[in-house]
């Protein structure tokens, strides 16, 4: 059997030159000098943050359990005038499936996806292209995205071919491999891992005839490295090691969804499933107008009991790992990195003692200290933020105002409502039973539809009832489910667990009503709703951007196409 080959650069880059893969991938290209930040100090915002107890005030005489705050999170947007200092630079990895079920126009739509990848990627940002199909091959090193790197890549990209079956782990231990013997690093580190095919090579394949239902990832995924797979989805607390994120896709109906949602969920990526072909460049392009505006790394929230008594009692913190010490009196939430203009928002279950009786009308009960610290990817200083202490009011005699809840608080709740209630409709699923699953789905529904923060028109409240409703329907029979449904669940479930956004069936995070809802069509009709994305409450506006700039695109290469008929 010949040597693995990697592409390297040519002269004349018309094609590019086939050399042995090394032993070891410490060939990367050094980092681009950082240029000075002290022009940039002054541009700075800082993460904002913001607590909301879920009522104004309690009776002094009663004891409350749980009693609820909410925290809210929002980072700093990026100026346009200093979009790419303001943000980190990322060293960023693509494995992809080039197996033979992804001849013809899958290959030719993925080339073009990964094309729009690298001619967003700047100069600082380096990429890797890994394929696989029966083994694994880097066909491109480490390489800054400088004009040169740009046109070198897409030649390597241009060079793929498909033949053979579907070694998921070969090439998912490839790109890690390229990314643990680096010998510099860049701040921000993901890989990117598209397939079609469920794992051929390892006891990976199933056979729907035999078996509609799968409930467990397979036990090869236990032969990935630790670093894309620690095996314990991610729960093992704020000092957990270091992973590497795996930015899944799953590419039409035949992939594995189980398989890459859980390498996904592991390594603090997500999982998208891409349910039309064409739809891939747009979904990586939301994928990427994320990581590349990531504004604060290693975020961490400290609360600490302000009051004798009080004891925090659970915080539901998704897939961010969090623990509870000192007997209730302090937690702690492990973000890591957030994008510009992100938010994320947590619910903390407190318990809240009664007041000892006293002949005062009002008094007041300090509920929590929260400090906010992360590393600023500019100043690449560590950063401290104190939120203002968190107070309710303690009466002797509570009003009916007194006793509404806080809208805000209350859409927290339907957000969870709704990612339990997916959470638990796919796990009756994968049992069989697809009635039950629906008739959960359609309860749950009912009642956030009938929450508070529904009734007041809130747009959340009626898009977790649209993505229930839409799971529901996919979960219709068994064929359908196995077809699109089990896909379309874990991809919602991936993006409640991080909240951020996935692309799911035919949603991308982010896009624009398709150009035939528009009176105009072509790129035209795609300029003038530009501000108008779709609903989407995890998409950032660096995603959306993103995105409408691939359709801009596409729409541009449609057009170009059609005058050349």
């Amino acid at each position: 059997m010949s040597s693995p080959t990697y592409y390297h650069r040519s002269p004349f880059r018309q094609s590019p030159a086939i050399e042995p893969e090394p032993l070891r991938f410490s060939d990367d290209d050094p980092l681009l000098e950082a240029s000075s930040s002290s022009s940039l100090v002054g541009l700075l915002q800082k993460v904002n943050i913001k607590a909301i107890p879920e009522r104004p005030a309690l009776s002094a005489s009663e004891s409350v359990s749980p009693f609820t705050v909410l925290l809210k999170l929002k980072a700093p947007p990026l100026s346009p005038e200093a979009r790419s200092s303001q943000r980190a630079p990322i060293d960023l990895v693509t494995v992809l499936d080039v197996s033979g079920s992804m001849y013809g126009k899958k290959l030719s739509l993925l080339k073009r996806a990964v094309h729009f990848v690298i001619d967003n990627l700047g100069p600082s940002d380096r990429l890797s292209i890994v394929s696989f199909s029966n083994q694994a091959r880097r066909i491109f090193r480490l390489t800054r995205m400088t004009e040169t790197g740009r046109c070198d890549a897409k030649l390597a990209v241009d060079s793929l071919s498909v033949d053979g079956g579907t070694n998921i782990v070969e090439g998912l231990k490839k790109g890690s491999q390229v990314l643990g013997e680096r010998r510099y690093k860049n701040p921000v580190t993901s890989i990117i891992f598209l397939s079609d095919g469920n794992d051929t090579c390892n006891g990976g394949a199933y056979s729907r005839r035999n078996s509609n239902f799968r409930r467990d990832p397979p036990g090869y995924l236990n032969l990935l490295p630790p670093s894309i797979y620690p095996g314990d989805g991610g729960g093992g607390g704020p000092e957990e090691m270091e992973t590497i994120p795996v930015h899944s896709f799953g590419f039409g109906s035949d992939h594995d969804p189980v398989t890459m949602h859980a390498i996904s969920d592991a390594s603090g990526g997500t999982f998208s499933f891409i349910e039309s072909y064409e739809m891939v460049q747009d979904a990586f392009a939301s994928c990427i107008g994320g990581l590349l505006s990531v504004v604060t790394q290693g975020l961490r929230l400290t609360l600490r009991s302000a009051s004798h008594g009080v004891e925090i009692e659970s915080i539901p913190s998704g897939r961010y790992a969090s623990e509870i010490t000192d007997q209730g009196s302090k937690g702690v939430i492990s973000i890591g990195d957030l994008y510009a203009d992100e938010e994320k928002e947590f619910l903390i279950n407190l318990s809240v003692p009664a007041l000892p009786n006293s002949d005062e009308s009002e008094r007041k009960t300090s509920l929590l200290d929260i400090v906010c610290s992360y590393r600023d990817v500019v100043s690449k200083e560590t950063v401290e933020i104190e939120c203002d202490l968190i107070e309710i009011r303690r009466l002797m005699t509570v009003s009916p105002s007194d006793m509404t809840v806080n809208l805000e608080v209350d859409r927290q709740r339907n957000r969870l409502r709704a990612a339990e209630s997916i959470a638990e409709a796919q796990k009756m699923a994968e049992t069989g039973d697809l009635f039950g699953a629906r008739t959960l789905l359609a309860k749950g529904r009912t009642v956030i539809l009938g929450s508070a923060s529904a009734q007041a028109g809130d747009e959340f409240g009626a898009w977790l009832g649209d993505d229930m409703m839409e799971t529901e329907r996919r979960m219709g029979s068994a064929q359908l489910y196995e077809r699109e449904g089990r896909a379309y669940a874990l991809s919602g479930m991936s993006s409640h667990r991080t909240q951020r956004a996935t692309t799911k069936g035919k949603l991308v995070a982010g896009a624009a009503p398709p150009a035939e809802n528009f009176s105009f069509g072509g790129v035209a009709a795609l300029q003038s709703a530009a501000p108008a994305f779709g609903f989407d409450p995890y998409a950032t506006p660096s995603m959306a951007n993103m995105v409408f700039k691939s359709q801009q695109l596409s729409l541009s290469d449609d057009t170009t196409t059609t005058k050349g008929k």
